[in-house]
């Protein structure tokens, strides 16, 4: 029986520390704006232990999302891979009927840039670090139009995405020259590292991502949202950029998967209209 046909969802989270996810009162205020429910449960999961536990989940649940560090770790109990999983070789969404993975990070990231109106055509954009988040930024920006560089500190791991992904400039060092855009996509800055900017090697030694590498910026985009605002985004606006947390990711992410849970075409004013009315909720 599809999901969408029974209305109640058996739903999950799995990742390496997940208690503190937002998940699962995000997810019940979307699906109930859907027109379903859903039990959504948290399931923090040593790595030794992943690989248990992750064949126990097409048993107990209708679909799970994945987040960090299992995104890719998930790919061999999984039967196929659907468009943006499947060119990033990231999951974050497992519909267990099928065992078909999806990525809606991608998809999420866009539309979380498309409501702010930050335009992606033409622009250049920097990219901070390469693990699973940060492939889903640079398709999303490959597919909007901007002339995408990557800095990655590990070169097997720059390698492993070029090869992967393509088409974007890597760089295991950054020298000062403008982006219009620029993502921090290495989760620097929040828990034991809140208050910390990034660190990038630089011809002149390594050091923190500050405002040497901020001029030109028009927008500056942190995956984190709690702190709502990062040592990132606080030094971003001090050179007059436009930024932008996590928090609208996160939540069209979410949309994108409940429809696939649902078996649902999306629709981003749909997505909006629920956005702005959960939001206003929870003011």
């Amino acid at each position: 029986m599809m999901a969408d046909e029974k209305k109640f969802l058996r739903l999950a989270l799995i990742g390496r520390e997940v208690s503190r996810s937002p998940s699962p009162s995000l997810h019940r205020s979307i699906l109930k704006e859907l027109g379903a429910e859903c039990r959504y449960e948290n399931l923090s999961v040593p790595e030794a232990d992943f690989g248990r536990s992750a064949a126990e989940l097409f048993e107990r649940f209708d679909g799970f999302n994945v987040t960090m560090p299992y995104k890719r770790t998930i790919l061999p109990f999984l039967t196929r891979l659907d468009g943006a999983a499947a060119a990033l070789l990231s999951v974050n969404t497992v519909l267990c009927e099928g065992r078909i993975g999806y990525n809606t990070d991608c998809g999420g990231f866009s539309a979380a840039l498309s409501a702010e109106g930050i335009v992606l055509s033409g622009k250049r954009a920097l990219v901070l670090g390469a693990g699973g988040a940060g492939r889903s930024c640079i398709r999303a920006l490959q597919a909007g139009g901007a002339e995408v560089s990557v800095y990655e500190k590990d070169p097997a791991r720059l390698r492993e995405v070029y090869e992967t992904i393509g088409g974007f400039r890597p760089l295991d060092r950054l020298e000062r020259e403008p982006f219009a855009l620029i993502v921090n996509c290495t989760g620097v800055g929040m828990h034991e590292s809140e208050g910390f900017l990034p660190s990038v090697r630089t011809p002149w030694g390594e050091r923190p991502f500050g405002g040497e590498f901020l001029d030109g910026c028009e927008a500056a985009i942190d995956l984190i949202y709690a702190p709502v605002r990062s040592a990132f985004l606080n030094e971003a606006q001090r050179h007059g950029a436009k930024i932008l947390n996590g928090a609208g990711m996160l939540f069209f992410q979410a949309y994108l998967a409940d429809c696939i849970f649902l078996n649902r075409e999306p629709d981003l004013s749909e997505a909006v209209r629920i956005k702005k009315k959960t939001e206003e909720v929870n003011q």
